[in-house]
């Protein structure tokens, strides 16, 4: 029997797969510092066959009963996420059995490709198609084969009705252009018809290939050709329109270059494909050329171009780092001057970079991975018209069998019976309220992601356009996080150098922003005079640090730090000082050796001269509460949340106190967390919405967070907030056309409408709720929509 230490520890998680996705919990336990083993593994796959929102459903829900199966979620868009356990299903059966629903994963193209899986990556899998990807309908015919095949339809019906009412030809010629109208405009839909009935699915496709064919039995040729064309040409538009949507996803993935010029060992310059870059190459970037690599600068300097992954609209000033080893050892420590992203622009300056990250890992190439899935995450209000449909797609299959009989009733020919109950069948499909959320929550997503902004699904896309408030962290998010010595008190008979002395060696072992501050300025405040050496540095988290300097031990921390657990209190003239520091509003630190009170350093960290702007935007949106929450002493906190204009500041919180802080408001109202995404992801991962900034240099903010604000820039929040609240919106108005037309045309049909206007008004709301969601693809920062 293994002993206890051999014994791998385990992790329960219990969790709503409606609102969380298992692969949503696997980033969030990574982002927290788990390691997970693989025994489940987790697919993402583009894929051709995924028509419309219908089909997606159809087969993620046939996937999800193969055994081995934990969850599988579709979308229209053309993306596959499948978690499943590796010991119970091949990824091959998975493979057999989609192909047999007429859908294959697109090949997987070589350089280009910004989420290639590595060797030995067994978790994630992602399929890019090279180019323009073929579309499904189109097969060998072309890409744009449906398109042609319904105006194909359209000139044989309109020769065929100009030939019937205008000239005295015999009645079997202008049939001849009726059936060619047949023939071009059910070809498709036939195609897709038969697909659903071998999933044992009655789909819309079969409902119109039905009422076509009942039309033509009762001799409406015309009226049968005219429906067909209208489904058709309502089809290709549909697919036409979502394929702009996830075009502007998949222009993310192009935006890295295929090769890279390498300097290697000899100093010659040669090129190569991207993914036979490693990590520590030095590649040589001319002006005005996109960056293939992530990593930091150590030869020229420039501005580089950072909106495509971090939707900054102003270059950023690049310069070399003073140290390739120490920056090497450390990359994501780099500080933002040094450190550039795969898929970024070069300015007018000729630089070199050293390779942090292989093609694979990059920050685009998680950024598309990542959006791509996001995809397949559904929100509440697809999660509401899923069940509202198949309550709904029963009754009216009910309504229909009663309309059948309508002859015994009411004295009419059995064909006209038939007719209106195929005329009700057509009315009532809800083709439009199947498309209405997905198609919003693509282009929202992918607007977002061209903006600079990384939102997870469009559960997160709608909650956060639905909040009434907010929660800040105050250090690196309302301010800047960088904060500077501004007082060194010394106590009575101690040197202001022998105070920073001891300071700067005890916190230059720490990485903490305000031990790097202290060291940072103390070595300026000593002016090249010698630090002793300190050691066995242990962090105490939320209050200090502690480290023996000599032989003797150090404590540096807050004021609160001391007179609890067994600590000594301060002495009266230190906890004057502390008093006077804090009413100036600066963060303190004492520092004290040995039973002695060295003396005290204070600190301030301005904010940021986005903030105040961008809490009056969010103001503007309808945030009705804003709430900053600091480790910082409480006037401190005060004093800094006045300065940016919010009202309540909640400071004195250790960071489990945040965690309870958010869970405290959350249980008052919902609530988003913005912070850092990395010393407050346990806060963030307690809040409605999780909103990360900086993410772009940040692996932790990246899994862990619902909304990842690429760029460390405060002012994007405010159009994160109204791209939300626009998606909502647009949403709902979807929702109305959808279920708003179908209230109309079922008593319509019932009353006498023929089949071919209930056809033009039903294919008519689908157009219209897809081209009115494909308005968020040009929203604009100041909220205003085309």
């Amino acid at each position: 029997m293994a002993s206890h230490d051999d014994t791998p520890a385990q992790l329960c998680i219990h969790y709503d797969p409606a609102i969380l996705s298992l692969e949503r919990v696997r980033e969030i336990a990574k982002g927290a510092g788990a390691a997970l083993t693989e025994k489940y593994q987790h697919i993402h796959w583009s894929v051709d066959g995924l028509t419309h929102a219908r089909k997606a459903r159809t087969v993620a829900g046939r996937l999800r009963k193969m055994p081995g199966i934990v969850e599988a979620e579709a979308s229209a868009a053309g993306a596959i996420s499948i978690e499943f356990s590796r010991s119970r299903l091949p990824e091959a059966e998975i493979r057999k059995a989609l192909a047999q629903m007429g859908v294959r994963a697109r090949p997987e193209i070589g350089a280009a490709s910004a989420t290639a899986p590595t060797k030995g990556h067994n978790h994630a899998e992602h399929d890019h198609a090279e180019g323009e990807h073929e579309h499904t309908h189109g097969g060998v015919f072309g890409a744009n084969t449906e398109l042609i095949f319904a105006l194909i339809c359209g000139g044989a019906l309109a020769t065929g009705f100009a030939i019937e009412k205008l000239t005295a030809v015999p009645a079997w010629i202008p049939i001849v252009c009726y059936l060619a109208a047949y023939v071009f405009g059910g070809w498709f839909t036939l195609r897709e018809a038969i697909e659903n009935l071998r999933l044992k699915r009655f789909e819309i496709d079969t409902l119109m290939l039905v009422a076509a064919a009942g039309a033509a039995a009762l001799g409406a040729w015309a009226e049968g050709a005219l429906l067909l064309f209208l489904f058709s040409l309502g089809h290709a538009l549909e697919h036409y329109a979502m394929g702009r949507a996830k075009r502007a996803i998949e222009a993310l993935a192009e935006l890295a270059p295929r090769t890279a010029m390498v300097r290697r060992g000899d100093g010659g310059l040669s090129e190569v494909p991207v993914e036979e870059l490693v990590i520590g190459d030095t590649v040589v970037v001319k002006p005005n050329e996109r960056l293939a690599a992530d990593g930091f600068v150590v030869v020229g300097r420039s501005s580089v171009n950072q909106a495509p992954v971090t939707g900054e609209s102003v270059p950023v000033d690049k310069e070399p780092v003073p140290d390739r080893a120490q920056a090497a050892a450390q990359p994501d420590k780099v500080p933002a001057q040094h450190r550039v992203f795969a898929g970024t622009i070069n300015g007018p300056g000729a630089i070199e970079i050293a390779v942090t990250r292989l093609a694979a890992d990059t920050t685009l190439a998680k950024v598309v991975k990542m959006v791509s899935e996001a995809e397949t995450q559904k929100s509440p209000t697809q999660r509401f018209t899923d069940r509202f449909e198949r309550a709904f797609v029963p009754s009216v299959l009910a309504l229909v069998v009663v309309l059948l009989f309508a002859w015994v009733v009411i004295d009419e020919p059995f064909r006209d019976s038939f007719y209106r109950a195929m005329a009700v069948l057509v009315a009532a499909s809800p083709c439009a309220l199947a498309i209405a959320t997905p198609s919003a929550v693509l282009s929202g997503v992918a607007r977002a992601a061209r903006g600079g902004v990384l939102i997870k699904g469009g559960g997160p896309l709608e909650t956060l356009g639905s909040l009434n408030a907010l929660a800040f962290d105050k250090t690196g998010t309302l301010t800047e996080g960088r904060p500077r010595i501004t007082d060194v008190v010394p106590a009575n008979g101690v040197k202001d150098e022998q105070l920073m002395a001891i300071a700067v060696a005890v916190e230059s072992l720490s990485d903490h922003p305000l031990a790097t501050a202290i060291a940072r300025d103390g070595h300026q405040f000593l002016n090249g005079k010698p630090v002793t050496v300190a050691t066995d540095l242990k962090s105490l988290t939320g209050r200090g640090v502690e480290a023996k300097v000599d032989g003797e031990a150090v404590l540096i921390g807050k004021a609160e730090m001391f007179g609890s657990n067994g600590v000594a209190t301060l002495s009266d003239e230190m906890t004057q000082a502390i008093e006077r520091l804090r009413l100036l509003g600066r963060t303190t630190m004492v520092v004290r050796m040995g039973e002695r009170d060295l003396g005290a350093i204070g600190l301030m960290d301005t904010p940021r001269s986005a903030a105040k702007v961008t809490i009056e935007r969010l103001k503007a949106l309808g945030i009705r509460r804003m709430i900053m929450i600091s480790g910082d002493n409480q006037r401190v906190a005060t004093a800094i949340a006045a300065e940016v204009g919010i009202g309540e500041a909640w400071g004195d919180l250790m960071p489990e106190d945040k965690v309870e802080a958010i869970k405290r408001l959350r249980d008052e109202m919902p609530v988003a967390m913005v912070g850092d995404g990395v010393n407050d992801a346990p806060a963030l991962a307690s809040a409605t919405v999780g909103v990360a900034m900086g993410a772009a240099g940040s692996d932790v903010a990246l899994e862990t967070a619902d909304v990842a604000l690429m760029a460390d820039n405060l002012a994007h929040l405010p159009f994160a907030v109204g791209l939300s609240r626009s998606t909502r919106s647009i949403i709902r108005q979807n929702l109305v056309v959808s279920l708003g037309v179908v209230a109309l045309l079922i008593p319509a049909t019932i009353l006498g409408l023929g089949i071919g206007p209930a056809v033009a008004a039903h294919e008519g709301s689908t157009l219209i709720v897809v081209f009115n969601a494909l308005r968020l693809l040009v929203y604009r920062d100041n909220g205003e929509i085309a």
